[in-house]
């Protein structure tokens, strides 16, 4: 099992998986098509794109990668590289993972990790299931501060 790092200086408010996402004239952030969790007619499924925003407050500079794990968490499904930001003294900042053709070849609870400074910040799960699967808990998420 992964060891949750916590980072001093750093909160992570929330994470939210959508279709896309825009920003507006006014720096304003717009999604589209949130995902509770991932149902599908079949499987394997290509997501043409899938997008990751993560909400950061605290105060300094840090390197954030984002990687969606099999549900046995030994395959990589999708692995950003690492990505600069900086979070302003009192002030926030979003980081945003795009990524493109993601295939999810079997039904199941996908993990999905945050990074930070190559360390493991926050996981959550991601249930994918077909139209005809049982109802599950699509989103449970863990972070430690």
């Amino acid at each position: 099992m992964s060891e949750l790092i916590t980072q001093p200086h750093l909160h992570l408010h929330y994470t939210l998986l959508c279709e896309d996402v825009r920003l507006e004239v006014n720096h304003k952030l717009s999604l589209m098509g949130i995902f509770y969790g991932i149902q599908v007619p079949q499987f394997p499924v290509t997501l043409l794109k899938m997008v990751v925003l993560n909400h950061w407050s605290g105060d300094g500079q840090f390197l954030s990668e984002v990687r969606i794990l099999s549900p046995d968490k030994v395959q990589p499904i999708a692995v950003s590289p690492p990505s600069p930001f900086e979070v302003p003294a009192e002030g926030f900042a979003d980081n945003v993972t795009i990524f493109a053709n993601l295939t999810f070849p079997v039904p199941g609870n996908y993990y999905l990790q945050t990074l930070i400074n190559s360390n493991l910040f926050a996981e959550q799960i991601i249930g994918v299931t077909d139209l005809s699967g049982q109802p599950q808990s699509f989103m449970a998420s863990e972070v430690i501060q």
